[in-house]
């Protein structure tokens, strides 16, 4: 059986007297996408930062490489006195990894994301949010992650940058291996990045839905991840998990779309207990 890069197991969590998240379950193994999805206030950042070892949960246990991962915010966290090539060569250097080599795999990496050479010797304060963006991607791929945990990492970007960081990610994952978490509020993107989907629901944070898409990531081009998602929309445990009214939209998926559909495993939560619901 493959390892996991990342497990968490009853996982719990309080701040003071309030309880946060309650009895999570996640595992994702190498080359694995795993979105976690729901409304503000579910314990989407919170489990984030658990499972990239910044906060101790109350309870429950987690299981990583913590040496071999990588976070990205939703803010890119730059460090301001620093040039662009030095912020995103930031983990080479805390490996030890000589200036020019360092520098040379943080251009190469910088190219790919999109910035240009002329920007390499800019500070953060002359950088657009976009940028930034893409530079704290850029660092986090730098040191090569066996597990990337991302939060929003996509919310500052235009829809063409956004789909050229899809794409990046896309191939992170599936060239090299790694496992990500991403956090994000957008079903679509989770649609076209994710093997797995959680959907979390809040007071407190626990799991409310499983959903399991096996279609290669490069294989998902914008038709079908326009149809999985009106599917997904249409399902009844993903309406509650967004407050969404039952029933609206559901009618309006053709047959056609219904038989097409590649999203399996879906149930609600507690496991195994459950029966098996198809979105289709």
């Amino acid at each position: 059986m493959t390892a996991l890069a990342l497990a968490l197991r009853g996982v719990g969590h309080r701040f003071g007297p309030e309880t946060v998240l309650e009895g999570i379950d996640l595992g994702i193994a190498p080359g694995e996408v795993l979105a976690l999805l729901g409304r503000s206030g579910c314990g989407k950042t919170t489990l984030l930062r658990i499972a990239a070892g910044l906060l101790t949960p109350s309870e429950g246990a987690v299981r990583t490489d913590f040496s071999r991962s990588a976070i990205v915010f939703q803010q890119p966290s730059l460090l301001p006195w620093k040039r662009l090539l030095d912020n995103i060569a930031l983990g080479l250097k805390a490996r030890g990894v000589p200036r020019a080599k360092r520098h040379a795999r943080a251009a190469a990496l910088a190219a790919q994301v999109g910035l240009r050479p002329e920007d390499h010797a800019k500070y953060p304060a002359e950088l657009s949010g976009g940028m930034q963006s893409r530079a704290a991607l850029a660092r986090a791929f730098a040191v090569d992650p066996a597990l990337l945990l991302l939060d929003e990492p996509f919310s500052a970007l235009d829809i063409g940058l956004r789909a050229e960081m899809h794409g990046l990610l896309a191939r992170q994952v599936s060239q090299r291996g790694c496992a990500a978490l991403l956090v994000t509020h957008d079903l679509m993107d989770a649609v076209r990045l994710a093997h797995q989907l959680v959907l979390l629901r809040p007071e407190p944070g626990r799991v409310q839905a499983r959903f399991r898409l096996d279609r290669p990531l490069a294989a998902r081009d914008d038709a079908w991840v326009y149809q999985q998602t009106a599917i997904l929309l249409a399902h009844p445990l993903v309406r509650d998990a967004f407050s969404l009214p039952q029933g609206a939209g559901a009618a309006e998926l053709p047959d056609s779309a219904r038989d097409d559909a590649l999203l399996t495993d879906a149930r609600p939560d507690p496991r195994p207990e459950s029966p098996r619901h198809g979105c289709g």
